[in-house]
């Protein structure tokens, strides 16, 4: 309980965290933000990590000048990139061992099959939205690479993701995260980011099952 306590407490408060990390550590703090990113996009286990949250508060603290944006953000890029690519390449190891599993109490078969065909048609578009959906960018690399997605394909949405998130919510926490009603309302607008792409996910999820079984 006091893990899951601290792991709250440092989302939400995860400006305070890193003002202090940067008074006290300076510019090991670009080191502290690689391993996170990393950690939450590389290892399938590790997915309550913050993401969203905290390249905001990243690109804030820049534009406070606290940080610099033109260090944090090719750090975040690697971070994100390599991560995705690990979890990838996690995936790919263990995928020629589950296609050869059959049916049973642990494994489904057909599901797994339809995850397969999902990915070969939808892949590209998955990884890059997935990126900004709490836990669902912790799996996605995770399941391309056991379903077997081509790498140079993987790679290339991996890259474009990376940008399309890095760029645009660290840039965001730069232009706005400092005004004074972002910062009135800052835990408010982490559970956003936290809240708001995850319920779109299991709407999405949702909907894709009702589809699925209306067609059947």
């Amino acid at each position: 309980m006091e893990i899951i306590s601290f792991l709250v407490d440092f989302i939400l408060h995860i400006d305070k965290h890193l003002e202090a990390f940067v008074a006290t550590y300076g510019v090991w703090v670009y080191g502290l933000l690689f391993l996170i990113v990393f950690v939450e996009t590389g290892l399938v286990v590790m997915p309550f990590l913050p993401g969203d949250s905290l390249l905001f508060i990243v690109g804030a603290l820049a534009g406070a000048g606290l940080m610099s944006y033109g260090i944090a953000v090719p750090i975040l890029l690697a971070a994100a990139i390599l991560g995705d690519q690990c979890n990838y390449s996690i995936g790919r190891y263990f995928g020629p061992k589950v296609f050869q599993w059959e049916s049973s109490r642990f494994f489904n078969r057909k599901a797994f099959d339809q995850a397969h065909a999902f990915y070969e048609r939808y892949g590209g578009i998955t990884i890059i939205l997935a990126r900004f959906m709490p836990f669902i960018r912790t799996f996605a690399p995770f399941v391309a690479g056991v379903a077997d997605m081509t790498r140079g394909k993987f790679t290339m949405f991996n890259v474009v993701g990376a940008l399309i998130w890095v760029l645009g919510i660290t840039t965001a926490g730069y232009f706005f995260g400092n005004l004074p009603l972002v910062r009135e309302h800052l835990e408010k607008i982490i559970w956003g980011l936290i809240l708001i792409p995850g319920l779109i996910a299991i709407f999405g999820a949702w909907r894709g099952s009702r589809n699925a079984s209306a067609a059947r």
